[in-house]
């Protein structure tokens, strides 16, 4: 059927439509009012009048936005419409616009309900693995976001309703959590559009504040960032990538470097680097299997296998080896390994960086000093040669590196 055909059949049907609720009504007149037939009459031609309407018009009061951050494996996403102040500052919070604590909206579920922070449907926050809001557990999941605004405070509520139109049909029953924040009141200049914006960011945590007019109302997100990174590093072993070797040895060194999952660790490493699989033995996959086998008490084959790494090390890699040593206050091992980079690459760069800081972290200053003077006529570039102006410097002072 055409669409001209199809707007007839709309046309011709309607009137009888209408035609058949009068008789509707008139049939049982004496149960219903006049009020009320019009009122349904009205609904009823609206709805016929936007009947197949698909067009979007993009609306000039409430912006549609969405904001996200990652913070180690976990993503948050926000999700809100940002209405604007237009001229009433002061006259925001505590009034009909945001109003405190929880009121009856007249519409909806007709309960007491508090803000939506936002405008039109209902703010949502989502989080990809579990977290911590303000201290307190929140699971993973999309959540309806509601905030009862109070003068000097403010509770955070995460609701399991995410379709619901603002906060008209808040349900405390589906409530996931509550937490109390405090609001700043006296942001420097002004907020026109609402926002929620991301900052203070460390590893594992991160702020998420709603800004509007001149109040900010924050919250801390924190997750468990081994825990988390964890998850889906073993989630994505799981597939695919558990076949490839960079992934595989990608995966066991970010276990080795936190001290977590080390079974399963090596057992990457191991497929990393067994050959009928398609493995490569290069320093970094031995020496990483290596030093797994150690923290696991498997001493006599970490050394053979870290002999093996040494023997196919560059000048660079063994170089970085002495340091990690270093790092973890084995300066008798880290001496042993420039002594065996020096010996090997017959003293090039950065051998010899190697050799002076070995013998300064093992209390012959004298010999550290010697080298140092001759990386310092190796050295590649000007950022090389002051870092080492003032290694020698120290060092003439009769202080350790």
């Amino acid at each position: 059927m055409t669409l001209v055909n199809r707007n007839r059949r709309r046309f011709c049907i309607f009137p009888q439509a209408c035609l058949l609720l009068i008789k509707i009504f008139s049939a049982m007149k004496k149960h219903y009012s006049l009020s009320l037939f019009s009122m349904f009459l009205i609904c009823a031609l609206r709805a016929y009048d936007t009947q197949g309407q698909a067009l979007r018009i993009p609306s000039d009061q409430n912006f549609s936005n969405s904001t996200g951050r990652r913070l180690g494996a976990t993503v948050i996403e926000v999700k809100w419409n940002a209405p604007g102040v237009k001229g009433r500052e002061g006259k925001i919070w505590g009034t009909g616009i945001a109003p405190y604590g929880f009121t009856v909206l007249g519409y909806g579920s007709n309960v007491e309900s508090p803000w939506r922070a936002g405008a039109d449907e209902a703010t949502t926050i989502s989080f990809s693995t579990d977290v911590r809001i303000n201290g307190k557990p929140l699971s993973a999941g999309k959540y309806g976001f509601f905030i009862a605004l109070y003068p000097d405070s403010c509770t955070l509520i995460f609701n399991k309703n995410t379709e619901g139109w603002g906060s008209y049909f808040y349900d405390k029953a589906q409530d996931v959590l509550k937490v109390t924040t405090r609001q700043q009141k006296d942001l420097p200049t002004l907020q026109e559009r609402l926002v929620y914006e991301f900052g203070h960011q460390t590893e594992q945590s991160v702020e998420l504040a709603l800004l509007w007019e001149f109040w900010k109302i924050p919250m801390t997100i924190e997750v468990d960032l081994k825990e988390t990174v964890l998850a889906s590093i073993k989630s994505q072993m799981s597939g695919a990538l558990g076949f490839d070797p960079p992934s595989l040895i990608a995966a066991a060194r970010w276990c080795l470097q936190n001290d977590t999952n080390l079974p399963e660790a090596l057992s990457w490493i191991t497929s990393a680097s067994d050959a009928s699989l398609g493995g490569i033995r290069t320093f970094n996959v031995l020496s990483t299997r290596a030093r797994l086998q150690a923290k696991m008490g498997k001493d006599t084959e970490a050394a053979s296998l870290m002999n093996e790494a040494l023997e196919n090390g560059s000048a660079i890699e063994l170089h970085q080896h002495g340091r990690q040593l270093l790092s973890e206050k084995k300066s008798k091992e880290a001496l042993a390994v420039f002594e065996q980079n020096y010996k090997k690459h017959k003293g090039t760069w950065p051998t010899n960086v190697g050799m002076m800081r070995g013998y300064s972290a093992n209390g012959d200053l004298k010999k550290a000093l010697e080298y140092a003077k001759a990386a310092r006529q190796q050295a590649p570039d000007d950022v090389n040669r002051q870092s080492l102006d003032e290694a020698i410097k120290q060092l003439e002072q009769g202080k350790a590196l």
